[in-house]
């Protein structure tokens, strides 16, 4: 039952989206594998004939904002094959919706439908939920200036997709790979002996990428200012510290005309979103954005 093409609409929509096809198709058949490599969905080609048809539509159970529509319908392209489906979308990713809203609906084979219907539930529910979770961060910052930020901290073999889900949030990304560019946290600054000597060490290695360094205190600041890095991260530092480490970089700014970035992290919470981007720091870095994200409920009903 398994097909490998897509819709040209929803290959371009994929393109669109900054997702790259091949990748997303693989994903898929990987998800796909879990339940039809041994053999086929049992219990639907028992209760349903092969020539029905039927309508389904995708429905939220909460309110959240989606993510992943597109790729939902790679899915059910996948199992009923592109020619036997028919697919109106009622919302685009990025939308904000409520219990009850439409997603999507498709006609298709009713064995087909079903047969996808939980893999395309588990990459839709669970990108929709990551878009929520940025939403309410970027809602929770609201107009300081701040953005909030994504992390490595993604589920194996997903990281293109969850990044997207939080583009579709209103967050931006961070780094996609080890190679985008250097980050030198703390296990790199023990085992260099110091920030400045880590800091060498990485533009030696790597003179065209930028670098950000992670500081836990003020003077690390300093040190990390004096060699020459691009962005910093503070981390655990509370917003009044925030605010000290933001006049720092300032008038080191002004006394050098380069331009630094910083990016808070860690101990962080939708209470504090909004005096921790009030500081005038870029970035508010979240892991839990993907790693620990509710999946939005979304349902598919016949």
């Amino acid at each position: 039952m398994q097909h490998h093409q897509l819709s040209d609409t929803t290959a371009h929509q994929l393109v669109a989206n900054a997702l790259v096809v091949d990748d997303v198709r693989r994903l898929i058949a990987v998800a796909l594998d879990e339940d039809l490599k041994n053999g086929p969905d049992v219990t639907t080609n028992a209760t349903v004939a092969a020539t029905q048809r039927s309508t389904g539509v995708f429905v939220t159970r909460a309110n959240g904002c989606i993510a992943g529509i597109d790729v939902a319908i790679a899915v059910l392209e996948m199992v009923c094959g592109v020619a036997s489906i028919e697919v109106t979308k009622h919302v685009e990713d990025s939308a904000r919706v409520k219990p009850g809203d439409k997603l999507l609906t498709v006609v298709a084979p009713t064995r087909g439908l079903l047969t996808a219907e939980r893999t395309a539930l588990n990459v839709f529910c669970r990108l929709s939920g990551i878009a929520t979770a940025t939403s309410e961060w970027v809602d929770a910052i609201g107009k300081t200036g701040a953005q909030v930020r994504d992390t490595r901290k993604t589920t194996p073999g997903m990281r293109a997709l969850e990044k997207y889900a939080v583009r579709c949030g209103g967050g931006v990304n961070h780094r996609m790979s080890l190679s985008d560019a250097a980050l030198v946290k703390d296990n790199h600054i023990a085992a260099a002996g110091g920030v400045a000597e880590a800091f060498a060490l990485v533009r030696a290695a790597a003179p065209n990428i930028a670098i950000e360094i992670e500081v836990d205190t003020l003077d690390q600041l300093h040190t990390a200012l004096a060699a020459g890095a691009d962005l910093v991260l503070l981390d655990n530092m509370e917003p009044a510290v925030l605010t000290q480490a933001v006049a720092i970089t300032a008038k080191h700014q002004a006394d050098t005309g380069k331009d630094v970035i910083l990016e808070a992290s860690g101990g962080l919470t939708l209470e504090s979103a909004s005096a921790v981007g009030a500081t005038g720091v870029r970035y508010i870095s979240v892991g839990a954005l993907t790693h620990s994200a509710k999946v939005l409920d979304i349902g598919l009903d016949l």
